[in-house]
């Protein structure tokens, strides 16, 4: 296939090239990768915080961005700000998920409940879950 007939973001033989995180331009990943487990059931579609406030601190990051150029000193403020917003805001979240990942197998009063052997193999699971998408951001 010639470079001017491929499609962008594929190879001359029509592989998709993988961006620095190896993942591709449609967000798989590349045919080397190792693939991941299987996400639990109810945490890899949970967001650790919602799309709207998501959306509400990314516009406020834009806002800081697009005021760079009447007033760079406050724009800089203002992106320091929100990050601090968003850092606290994905702890908070996290430290609730974990907090929830805690409850599944110990009691709530922090002593060991009683669990078989599948309840601890869900809960590792579900820690590794977390982790890797906390290591992904």
């Amino acid at each position: 296939m010639s470079d001017v007939t491929r499609p962008p973001g594929t190879t001359s033989t029509g592989q998709p090239i993988p961006d620095a995180r190896g993942e591709t331009a449609v967000g798989t990943a590349p045919a080397a990768a190792a693939p991941r487990p299987a996400a639990p059931s109810g945490t890899a579609s949970t967001r650790l915080l919602p799309h709207e406030e998501c959306d509400r601190l990314g516009q406020r990051l834009h806002h800081a961005v697009s005021g760079f150029v009447d007033d760079p000193r406050a724009a800089v403020e203002e992106a320091d700000r929100a990050l601090e917003e968003i850092v606290a805001r994905l702890t908070d979240a996290a430290g609730r998920r974990r907090h929830a990942l805690r409850a599944s197998w110990q009691g709530t009063d922090g002593h060991a409940a009683p669990t078989d052997t599948e309840q601890l193999r869900l809960a590792l699971r579900d820690y590794r879950e977390l982790a890797d998408r906390l290591l992904r951001l």
